[in-house]
Parts: C-alpha cells; sequence; structure tokens
C-alpha cells in the first residue's frame, strides 16, 4: 500500500473522528465542505458525457438542506421536493432547452450528492442538543476517562455513539476488502470495477459485522448479538453497494478516478462513496428498527 495512502487516510480518519466528536455546527462544516468537493466531481462526470446540469442551484441547494438538517431535521424533507422544483424552473429558463439527461443529471446530483450525504448530519444530530456545552451546539468530553467509561450507557448522545459505531464498521469493510482482495483475491466481483473481488468483498462485509459486533456490546444496544449482526450486515453491504455506484458513474463517464484531491486515494467521491447509502439506512435502523427491540 502507498505511503501517500496511508498518510492521507490517517489524516482524513483524524479530521473525521474530531469533527464527529464536535457534532454540532462543526460537523456539520466538515459534511458541507464534503458535499460541495464532491459535487464538483460528480458534475464533472456528468458533463464529461456532454451533460449541461444545473451545477450551481444544485450545489446552493444542498448546502441550505444541510443547514436545515442542522437546524431542524424534521423539516429536512421539504427541502427535496422544493429544491427539485427550483431546479427544473432553473433548466426551463435557460437560453439552450434543456434535455432530459439535463434535469435527470442535476435531480441526481440532489439526490446522490446532497440529500443522502446530509444523513450524516442527522444520524449525529440525534439528543445532541440535550448534550451540547460549546458555542454552535458543539459536545466535547469534560474527561476523557468518563468519556470512555460512560460510552456504553445512556451519558453520551446517541448520535454520537452510533456515528462512530458506523464510521469504524465502514474502515474496517474498506480495509479488510482491499487488503485480503489485493492479497487472497481471486474471483472478480462485477465487471463494473475489475480490481474488486468475491474474497475481499466477503471479508470486507465479515469485518463490519465483527466491529458492530463489539461495538453493540459496548454502547450497549439492545440484544447486542442482534442487532450487532444486523447493523453490521447493512452497513457492510450498504457501503459496498455505495462503492460499486460510484465506479459505475465513473466507467460510464471513462475515468479512473473522480478526481486528485486526496494523495493515493483519488478525490472526495472515491473515499466518500461508501458513506452515501449507509448512513440514510443506519439512521432509519436507529429510529425506527432500534425502537422496536426490548432491552
Amino acid at each position: 500500500m502507498p505511503w501517500s495512502r496511508i498518510l492521507s487516510g490517517i489524516v482524513a480518519i483524524a479530521l473525521a473522528l474530531c469533527a464527529t466528536l464536535l457534532g454540532g455546527w462543526y460537523y456539520t462544516s466538515m459534511v458541507a465542505v464534503l458535499i460541495f468537493l464532491g459535487q464538483q466531481e460528480y458534475f464533472n462526470l456528468v458533463r464529461a458525457r456532454g451533460i449541461a446540469p444545473a451545477a450551481k442551484t444544485t450545489m446552493v441547494s444542498s448546502q441550505v438542506l444541510l443547514a436545515i438538517c442542522t437546524l431542524d431535521g424534521s423539516l429536512a424533507d421539504a427541502v427535496m421536493p422544493l429544491a427539485g422544483t427550483l431546479i427544473c424552473f432553473y433548466l426551463l429558463f435557460q437560453p439552450k432547452f434543456a434535455t432530459i439527461a439535463d434535469i435527470s443529471a442535476s435531480i441526481m446530483g440532489l439526490f446522490y450528492t446532497g440529500y443522502m450525504p446530509s444523513y450524516l448530519v442527522r444520524l449525529r444530530a440525534i439528543d445532541s442538543v440535550a448534550f451540547s456545552n460549546l458555542p454552535l451546539g458543539g459536545y466535547w468530553p469534560t474527561s476523557w476517562t468518563d468519556f470512555w467509561q460512560n460510552a456504553n450507557s445512556a451519558s453520551l448522545p446517541q448520535g454520537l455513539t452510533v456515528t462512530l459505531l458506523t464510521f469504524l464498521c465502514i474502515w474496517a469493510a474498506d480495509i479488510g476488502a482491499y487488503i485480503i482482495g489485493r492479497c487472497f483475491g481471486k474471483t472478480r466481483l462485477t465487471e463494473i470495477s475489475p480490481k474488486k473481488t468475491v474474497e475481499g468483498a466477503v471479508f470486507g462485509i465479515t469485518s463490519s459485522v465483527g466491529v458492530a459486533l463489539a461495538g453493540a456490546h459496548y454502547i450497549n444496544l439492545p440484544i447486542p448479538l442482534l442487532t450487532g449482526l444486523a447493523l453490521g450486515l447493512l452497513i457492510g453491504i450498504a457501503s459496498l453497494l455505495g462503492d460499486l455506484t460510484e465506479s459505475m458513474l465513473k466507467r460510464d463517464a471513462g475515468v479512473k478516478d473522480s478526481g486528485q484531491l486526496i494523495p493515493g486515494h483519488g478525490g472526495i467521491l472515491d473515499r466518500t462513496d461508501s458513506y452515501i447509502f449507509t448512513f440514510p439506512l443506519v439512521y432509519y435502523f436507529v429510529t425506527l428498527l432500534l425502537p422496536l427491540v426490548p432491552y
């Protein structure tokens, strides 16, 4: 594994953990930067196919959506249809007639790189207001000893503990699949991404399950064997499908990487594709399914 890939990965993980711990507008700011850069890469892929999307309107709408998620998550879903309407109106009054591809690519950009990533903020925001002890809705442990000891109790926001667990599962799946795929992978998984192997995919999902099982016990989820297994499978499979979806976009655009911003990794989309479908599923797992499981 190239040193540039290792070092840039360490820096990215450190920044992600720090921002996640802080929460509030600090975390939202990090996600906003990622969405802005990711959407630029997405629209570059779209333009490579000769499509003219409503890029600026979509990017502004996505940032507004993210801010509303931080202020009041219950209002966030109202932004999607409003933003979609605004995008269509914008394209309607352009000098050049918009095509179906222009409209579809714009709405897809709003959904894929704006609406879906907003669940990173929604998940972290669960219980965050009650635990805020910094300006701008932030949180910082008053004692690191108490922080680690209370990680399995109600003394920490559920959004923080579940978000950290989700990150760990995705990283475990990504690293496990990469190492096993490179060392032992022989069976190609799909033509969409020729370097991915069945062996790597299976070990990646298994790694996610292992981390989720340990995390479910540590943060005291109900019936940790069941919820940990379900959460690990959910994250492992969703992160793999997110990776393959971005590979499909790159393949259609005829490029190897979505960008060159991160040394050894490519672009922002290349590093965050595993998160796009995962966090919405984890959010509804926590808010809809988890309350149904008896303690």
